[in-house]
């Protein structure tokens, strides 16, 4: 589906967005992420977002897009950021919960 033509460009990145990623990330909250487990998600993302933007002319030859490509695509809104921001709501809630609630007995 991410290579399809019939779909733009806009519309498959709002599918990864909405769809795949949350699934990807779903309990990030708890995650303990090492730098090779961040590595290996940033890898996922620009694999999917080469799927989605496809391949670019340079200098008359087809190239893949590179790294600093993407990111600029995405805003510098990587997949880590996005988990990173999923840490901070959940803390924000457990912060906010009554004491006597499971996550803050433990």
């Amino acid at each position: 589906m991410l290579k399809s033509p019939i779909l733009s460009r806009r519309s498959k990145l709002q599918i990864y967005k909405t769809l795949i990623r949350p699934v990807v990330t779903f309990g990030a909250e708890t995650w303990t992420l090492t730098a090779v487990e961040e590595n290996a998600l940033r890898r996922f993302e620009r694999k999917v977002l080469r799927k989605i933007y496809g391949p670019v002319v340079d200098k008359g030859v087809w190239r893949i897009r590179y790294n600093n490509e993407l990111c600029k695509l995405m805003g510098g809104e990587d997949i880590v950021r996005f988990i990173k921001a999923q840490r901070i709501q959940w803390l924000d809630h457990v912060v906010r919960m009554d004491e006597t609630a499971m996550p803050k007995r433990g």
